[in-house]
């Protein structure tokens, strides 16, 4: 069954691993987009750390989908 996941995604000098850490599943969005918000205000947690909510069917697959490398989009000359 899909859910959303919520995962601390660490700052990495290497940027073939990222070292992710799953925090919590919701099974609504609103439940998940709250705890990430509250996660990245949370002054306990290194500012430097990324919060991310991602929708999946299983946690192995929301980590494949956080280790996917994506290429960035080309900026037209009007949007610059």
């Amino acid at each position: 069954m899909s859910a959303y996941y919520v995962y601390k995604i660490s700052p990495t000098i290497a940027k073939l691993v990222k070292p992710m850490e799953l925090l919590n599943e919701f099974e609504n969005y609103k439940d998940a987009r709250n705890f990430a918000r509250e996660q990245r205000q949370n002054p306990d947690n290194n500012p430097l750390d990324t919060f991310k909510v991602l929708f999946a069917d299983n946690p192995l697959d929301a980590e494949e989908k956080l280790a996917e490398v994506r290429e960035k989009p080309i900026m037209k000359e009007w949007e610059k």
